[in-house]
């Protein structure tokens, strides 16, 4: 691959309308870091070849430059086909460092043209497959039959279904006789390229900023979040499994961590349907760990060997490891602690101003009222019980709020009773619905007014991390936690499970109050108006550089910006 070789490419896959909106893409994959450019050229208005000559001499990066006759909307197929033959001429011609042809018009006498005429151009062949679950066989016969054209490079591209249809495309990256370019399509197809270095690809697709594709991550996101370059066999695999997951922060948390103590992981996000299948497919002992999120975490318990007491207990599980020893899932809980002590010390801090600290739980006596009966509903209802709350569950579908209740000796109502519940003044709130998650960020689960009745709110929801009912909860003048404090800690308790405790070491000061360096002064983070750092941290008596690059690391991950002074670590 000449001066390709032995280095992954990261490729901004470009259309564009016109020429100056495609230069200007190219300078903008440059900026974001991408080593090359595909142009897709079908996608471009212009009225004769030469037009395409200053773009291509031009081009600020190394380029792929592709013409798919079948992707032009035109009625006059063989015009197209025309056109595509003239492109690829001319990218040969101007020693272009790829010139790909579709497996359609890739004729024996069109590449044995294009290789005589061609000084360092490389032949792509590349193939199409929309629709169905490609079986490993038959990829297998395809990628024989375009090996046998003697292109120096095969790419396939195949639309997927499910996110267990990519199995087989990453099969066949690691059989390949030739350099092979593998891309599954579609949301559920990213983990193609997440993980292709992994299985042996030299080159991933990546979109550019502003500019989603289907199945593709930001280049930016490939360079900075996931760093592919270090990916390799030996990475371990871990993800959140969930529907939907482009929300998620678990990648910009997880993947600087695995670097940040030299562990060998990358953490992805993965659309799952069908929590069983995914299992069943992807069973290997690389898949090593997982966090799961809606609407699978109740569903998880059954796909786990073991299950830990307290998830059990729960009947949802947030995580599941797979043992090294015998290859077996378990499953644990980190929802419920995470929570339940985030909400804790919010009343805790409230506790302390009025100087009425005490050692029992805030909780105790309490009227706790939840909204949601799912997987985290569980573990805040079970989590709310253990702290001898009384617990009130609210959901759409009544007949799982009443089975909650009953589980934890609670009571429940229809979710049309919500706004008017009232018992009595100085409740706990706690939204574990998907209510006012992007992209319905004008949702929230009760009125402005129903909230004055309420000491403290609790919203799971973390994106956005403001969220309407945060917003609202701080105008009547209740303490809100956000729903980045739960994340920030069942991450922690997630992470120290999938390094056998590594975690530790690196965000055991992340939890300031119950450090002995931090002297129980709290802050508040101005974006969510929710306490995300339990105390000052005083980094002249902790272990100094490597607890301030803790805090760097976790805080840096979630947009927030710290300062340091002789003493003390302030947001």
């Amino acid at each position: 691959m000449g001066y390709f070789k032995n280095q992954l490419l990261v490729c901004a896959t470009l259309e564009s309308e016109s020429i100056e909106e495609m230069v200007s893409s190219m300078e903008k994959a440059k900026a974001e870091g991408a080593d090359l450019v595909e142009l897709s050229i079908h996608s471009l208005n212009f009225s004769h070849i030469s037009q395409l000559q200053h773009l291509l001499q031009h081009r600020p990066l190394p380029a792929i430059v592709s013409f798919r006759s079948s992707a032009v909307n035109n009625s006059k197929t063989e015009d197209s086909k025309k056109t595509c033959l003239q492109v690829l001429r001319l990218a040969v011609e101007l020693d272009v460092e790829f010139v790909e042809i579709e497996l359609e018009v890739a004729s024996d006498t069109l590449i044995s043209e294009l290789m005589d005429k061609r000084s360092n151009t490389k032949i792509i062949v590349s193939s199409y497959v929309n629709g169905g679950h490609p079986s490993l066989e038959k990829l297998g016969n395809l990628i024989a039959f375009m090996q046998c054209t003697g292109a120096d490079i095969i790419k396939i591209v195949i639309d997927v279904v499910y996110i267990t249809d990519v199995a087989p495309i990453l099969h066949i990256i690691t059989h390949c006789q030739v350099p092979v370019i593998a891309r599954a399509a579609g949301d559920r197809g990213l983990i193609s390229q997440l993980l292709g270095p992994k299985y042996g690809s030299f080159l991933v697709f990546g979109s550019l900023g502003g500019k989603s594709i289907p199945g593709l991550p930001f280049v930016k996101s490939i360079k900075q979040t996931y760093k592919l370059e270090n990916v390799n066999a030996d990475t371990k695999v871990f993800g959140v499994v969930s529907n939907p997951v482009g929300h998620s922060k678990g990648p910009l948390l997880h993947n600087p961590a695995f670097r940040h103590l030299g562990y060998n992981g990358i953490y992805a996000p993965l659309l799952v349907d069908n929590i069983k299948e995914f299992f069943r497919v992807y069973s290997g002992n690389d898949y090593a760990g997982f966090s799961v999120g809606l609407p699978h975490k109740e569903d998880a318990v059954y796909c786990c060997d073991e299950v830990d007491p307290l998830a059990k207990s729960i009947g949802a599980v947030n995580t599941i490891v797979r043992r090294p020893t015998d290859g077996k899932l378990v499953g644990y809980n980190t929802d419920c602690e995470a929570c339940i002590t985030a909400i804790e010390d919010g009343l805790r801090e409230r506790q302390i101003a009025n100087g009425e600290a005490s050692h029992a739980s805030p909780l105790a006596g309490r009227v706790f009222v939840l909204v949601g009966a799912g997987g985290a509903g569980r573990a805040l209802a079970f989590g709310a019980k253990s702290r001898g709350a009384r617990v009130v569950i609210f959901n759409r579908r009544f007949e799982r709020a009443k089975a909650l209740a009953q589980a934890v000796s609670g009571e429940a109502f229809p979710i049309e009773c919500l706004d008017t519940y009232c018992p009595t003044n100085g409740m706990i709130l706690a939204n574990a619905s998907a209510i006012g998650m992007e992209p319905n960020i004008d949702a929230t689960p009760l009125p402005k007014e129903a909230l004055k009745s309420y000491d403290l709110i609790f919203d799971a929801v973390y994106t956005p991390r403001n969220t309407r009912l945060m917003q609202e909860a701080t105008e009547v003048g209740a303490m809100v936690v956000s729903g980045v404090e739960m994340f920030i800690r069942q991450a922690m308790g997630q992470f120290k499970l999938f390094t056998g405790g590594l975690v530790f070491y690196m965000f055991a000061s992340a939890r300031g109050i119950h450090e002995k360096d931090c002297d129980g002064t709290f802050l508040t983070d101005p974006f969510s108006r929710s306490k995300i750092i339990h105390g000052f941290c005083d980094v002249s008596t902790t272990q100094n550089d490597q607890t301030k690059k803790c805090f760097s690391l976790l805080f840096h991950c979630l947009g927030c910006k710290l300062i340091y002074t002789s003493r003390y670590l302030l947001v």
